[in-house]
């Protein structure tokens, strides 16, 4: 599902339980929401996906709202290695912020 500031920013009390900023390649990342147990991305008004310059900027782009957690997450190239198995990975997550934390 796709979601973009306009519409967070309609949403009355909202807190976001986990902010996933997503690397891409470590050039660009891209932010995931999840509200009330559902993910969401983050787009723009056109329904496209927002991209960033940088962790900082998706934290400074949503830095007005309530977020419990926040997440790097930096999906593994190891199993797209040539001459490797294909293999499940879990990305790797640095946590940055979190209440508790």
């Amino acid at each position: 599902m796709r979601i973009s500031l306009e519409e967070l920013r309609h949403i009355p009390d909202l807190t976001i339980d986990l902010l996933e900023i997503i690397s891409l390649e470590g050039q660009q990342y891209m932010a995931r929401l999840v509200i009330d147990e559902k993910y969401h991305l983050l787009s723009d008004a056109k329904g496209q996906t927002r991209l960033f310059r940088s962790s900082w900027q998706v934290q400074d782009t949503l830095a007005a709202f309530s977020i419990i957690s926040t997440d790097v997450v930096h999906p593994s190239a190891y199993h797209e290695m040539v001459g490797m198995e294909p293999a499940d990975i879990e990305p790797m997550r640095i946590r940055v912020q979190g209440r508790g934390s």
